[in-house]
């Protein structure tokens, strides 16, 4: 199972000039109890931007940059391959970005985790627009923002509609 997970605006940003556009500790914690124990495929730029690997998953990074290395991730060429590599370690996939990478695997996706931020701010930046033909929203829980998390927010499960 490929899962596309995901922070966005009202607007689908993610993103500007490779960086996060909101800091909400309850999102972070949801990515990590979703995402620990499984391998999680990234773009070159997300892993800059993340700037260290993610304990506890084997962290996929799709480059295709000759000359670049970091010490506990495997590199890859394509999504594919990424994939591909990922399902010999288990069977739930979590992408974690950035927008090339959601724009090339949103096809793939059997499950989009989408944290659905309650603003709209400038941006880079895009996650796809997620088409209701495609997907089905099955689940929303909705959190009002509080002293640590500055904008309201909803935790959404979107599954991909069998033919």
């Amino acid at each position: 199972m490929v899962t596309l997970i995901v922070a966005m605006g009202e607007n689908n940003e993610i993103g500007y000039k490779n960086q996060l556009l909101w800091h909400l500790p309850k999102d972070l914690k949801h990515f990590k109890e979703l995402t620990t124990d499984h391998p999680i495929i990234m773009g070159r730029k997300t892993f800059e931007s993340i700037g260290k690997v993610l304990p506890n998953r084997t962290n996929i990074v799709i480059s295709n940059k000759d000359d670049w290395f970091e010490e506990g991730i495997l590199i890859v060429g394509s999504i594919k391959e990424a994939i591909k590599f990922a399902k010999k370690i288990n069977e739930e996939i979590f992408v974690i970005g950035g927008g090339s990478i959601y724009g090339q695997t949103i096809e793939f996706a059997d499950v989009l985790k989408v944290t659905l931020v309650k603003t709209a701010l400038k941006a880079d930046t895009f996650f796809p627009k997620i088409k209701g033909k495609e997907f089905l929203k099955t689940e929303e829980i909705c959190h009002e923002a509080d002293e640590n998390n500055e904008f309201d927010f909803c935790f959404q499960t979107w599954e991909r509609k069998k033919n």
